[in-house]
């Protein structure tokens, strides 16, 4: 690895640790540089998801003030979380790679479609939240089940599973959305902690890569639990964009 590879895959981390503490969807950032810079999609993805997860864990911890008195919720939703991860860990490692490289540019698509649409998300939420103050204060069993389909899709893939987390959390309960986004940043660290760690030991994995990552992601956590929430939403979500979009060409034309 070149030193100017190693300069972009750090502040890439520390882009993306950024914008999953606030938004969700950092792997948008970090995929395609990997890809851009020649590593197989499946690398790119298992190391991405091993070194972006002391970012997650960072971030997490930056919200803690927001996840006070929420601990048996977290409990129940980080057990959904979990075994979803593991199945979508399963999935990955059981398809042949060339069919996860056929499906990534959708899953990108997909990824970078729910980015777009999260402001009018975040309006229903609202608005749900006016017409509907009586709901269940942890979401029941449909939430759970949810939590668990986007943990299967955030060890398989773990781009936009911020996003898919705020909307169906936003949809089922009441909290505030400060309050639902310190629950998205635990529960995107376990998916990444539980699929890093069977990834480290049974996929292909770049460990410079991870390092570089691993370093970027955590400044990068701290740095978006602390003033990304002073950023306008529109750029962040503007920058995410234009990388999926990127990506998606990128992947279609290798």
């Amino acid at each position: 690895m070149s030193w100017w590879h190693a300069v972009l895959v750090l502040l890439a981390g520390v882009w993306a640790g950024a914008i999953n503490a606030v938004v969700g969807s950092g792997t948008l950032v970090t995929f395609p540089v990997l890809v851009a810079l020649g590593y197989p999609p499946v690398t790119a993805t298992t190391s991405n998801a091993i070194g972006l997860a002391p970012g997650t864990v960072s971030g997490a911890i930056g919200y803690r003030h927001e996840l006070t008195g929420q601990g048996p919720r977290l409990v129940r939703y980080s057990v959904a979380s979990f075994l979803g991860a593991i199945g979508g860990t399963i999935l990955l490692l059981s398809l042949p790679p060339d069919a996860f490289e056929k499906i990534v540019p959708v899953l990108v698509g997909l990824a970078v479609v729910l980015v777009i649409v999260q402001p009018w998300v975040s309006r229903q939420v609202a608005r749900r939240r006016e017409e509907q103050p009586d709901a269940k204060p942890h979401g029941g069993f449909l939430l759970l089940f949810l939590i668990f389909l986007i943990g299967i899709y955030g060890g398989y893939f773990t781009a936009a599973q911020g996003v898919m987390l705020m909307g169906v959390m936003g949809m089922l309960l009441t909290d505030s959305l400060q309050r639902l986004n310190g629950i998205k940043n635990v529960l995107s660290a376990v998916v990444n902690i539980v699929a890093g760690a069977i990834y480290a030991f049974v996929a292909p994995v770049s460990w410079p890569v991870v390092g570089l990552l691993a370093v970027g992601s955590t400044l990068g956590g701290q740095l978006g639990a602390k003033i990304g929430r002073k950023l306008p939403p529109t750029v962040l979500r503007g920058v995410i964009v234009v990388v999926g979009v990127a990506a998606i060409v990128q992947l279609v034309l290798r």
